[in-house]
């Protein structure tokens, strides 16, 4: 019962911070870091355990899974210079960078539990960039570029995780006898992601009572992942083949009254799992905390503070001049044309370079250590250190930052929102052109002045008051729908003005149903 009491506690007092964090405009996850603080220090609080194997699926793929639905590969294809550099060569130099310090600091650490620290806090978190990015005006490409970072920079670090861990595992092994399974790995996990999507598709196609489909779509993801472990896959990129092509299929077979149930108790199940992870290394932390004297204490901080500096300088110190190479290369004219619009600015690489903070895969992944694995309790320390520091240092400057060097963004998604409406209407007024009833007439010419408004207010929506259940709207919708569909389906508009007017689609065929 103390343990159920403690869960409520918590789950209210997370809800409590993060409307306080939205009240001040920060990021959620930083109050729910502090908090994890406070859970260290209560000497009162239960000691709960959780089984390290466990600790990836149960963060990493279903917060993976929300984030990869919504990822556009038009963006990600037409950012692939910024993102690649990102997921590759800024996890790669702060793991390395990480691992050096480590080493340098600590001289008994071997050099595979070095690498396994640094690529265990190597990756930013996209929860906490989202919450600021979405409070402030931002260009577009910027935001694209750390969505898209996000999104597959947990697959770089945590292939390096997994290799550093396999070393230390199997001591006698060497790295070069890991790089045939990695590229098998590889190429495996985005064929098995894609084909574990289609055979999941047809087995739930005919279900369609919301609780059914939302149990089975959590039960999809965490079997994806558990099953492409077992195969010694990547679950990260397993998931995030597996969603893509859900996202790519869904919206055409999924009603809009399925589709507005399943998004809530995703975005539910989101905030839980980064209060589940923050609550529960604060209570791990708690008993080892409380064993170390004092001046172990002192050199464990000291430690994770030098950590927490290597990481937040190695993505400047890679991100500045990489960008001023590309400015230099672009005043010579030695970029090819379709890389010319992909040079950042100087203010712009300064942001990408802040947006650095860490979160719910980072402290996963210090979970994940077996119980056994050498200096596990100062990697969850300096893990949860670097995780707190950044949240707090990036995450409550970011905003006020972003706002000084006052950025202009011309609004892309807007205006291709304001065009899928626009056709949309379109096709449904041509579906029902052809009725000659009275009921067609009258809403012909309800379509036609929502028509006008929608060319002449691109931010209005499309259906702004409760419609009455008729035939001829179901079907006037229908056509919207799959006007929208192939607008992206043809990529003349992205994910994101996309599911903007999916959204208001939805709100319409509920209002119908209703």
């Amino acid at each position: 019962m103390l343990t159920f009491e403690w869960i409520i506690g918590l789950l209210l007092a997370a809800v409590a911070l993060s409307a306080l964090a939205r009240r001040i405009k920060v990021p959620y996850p930083t109050f729910l870091a502090l908090g994890g603080v406070l859970l260290t220090l209560l000497p009162w609080a239960p000691t709960w355990a959780l089984e390290p194997k466990l600790a990836l699926a149960l963060f990493v793929a279903p917060v993976l899974l929300d984030a990869a639905f919504d990822t556009s590969l038009r963006d990600l294809r037409n950012n692939w210079l910024p993102v690649s550099t990102l997921v590759v060569v800024a996890v790669g130099v702060t793991t390395a960078a990480v691992a050096v310090v480590a080493h340098w600091l600590r001289p008994d650490m071997p050099w595979a539990v070095a690498i396994a620290l640094g690529a265990i806090v190597a990756p930013p978190d996209a929860a906490a960039a989202t919450a600021i990015l979405r409070q402030v005006s931002l260009p577009y490409r910027i935001q694209k570029i750390l969505e898209g970072e996000s999104l597959l920079n947990d697959a770089t670090s945590l292939l390096i995780y997994r290799v550093a861990v396999g070393l230390v595992t199997a001591e006698h092994m060497k790295i070069r006898e890991f790089v045939p399974s990695i590229t098998i790995a590889l190429v495996g996990s985005l064929a098995a992601g894609y084909l574990f999507a289609q055979v999941w598709m047809m087995i739930t196609r005919r279900i369609t009572e919301a609780p059914s489909a939302i149990i089975t779509q959590f039960g999809g993801t965490f079997m994806v992942w558990i099953v492409a472990e077992h195969l010694g896959l990547s679950g990260i990129l397993t998931i995030i083949a597996y969603a893509i092509t859900i996202a790519r299929t869904a919206p055409a077979r999924t009603s809009a009254r399925l589709r507005v149930s399943s998004y809530a108790v995703w975005e539910t199940v989101v905030f839980v799992l980064n209060v589940l992870a923050f609550m529960l290394i604060g209570l791990q932390l708690r008993p080892i905390w409380s064993e170390l004297d004092a001046e172990v204490r002192w050199k464990y901080c000291s430690f994770a503070a030098a950590i927490l500096a290597v990481v937040i300088l190695a993505r400047i110190l890679w991100v500045m001049p990489y960008g001023a190479l590309l400015r230099t290369l672009k005043a010579r004219h030695w970029l090819p044309a379709h890389v010319v619009d992909a040079v950042p600015t100087l203010k712009r690489g300064f942001i990408v370079s802040w947006c650095g903070m860490r979160g719910i895969v980072t402290l996963a992944a210090a979970f994940a250590l077996p119980e056994w694995f050498p200096y596990r309790d100062l990697i969850l320390l300096t893990a949860f250190a670097v995780v707190l520091g950044s949240l707090v240092i990036q995450g409550l400057t970011l905003r006020p930052l972003i706002l000084a060097l006052n950025f202009a963004d011309d609004d892309p998604v807007g205006r291709e929102a304001a065009h899928a409406r626009s056709v949309a209407f379109r096709a449904a007024l041509d579906e029902i052109d052809a009725d000659p009833s009275e009921e067609a007439e009258i809403l012909r010419l309800e379509y036609r002045a929502v028509l006008v408004r929608a060319e002449s207010d691109p931010d209005g929506g499309l259906f702004s008051r409760e419609l009455p259940a008729d035939p001829l709207r179901r079907r006037a919708i229908a056509a919207a729908r799959q006007a929208l569909l192939k607008l992206r389906r043809t990529e003349t508009i992205g994910d994101d003005a996309f599911h903007l007017v999916e959204e208001e689609l939805d709100r319409a065929e509920l209002s119908v149903e209703a």
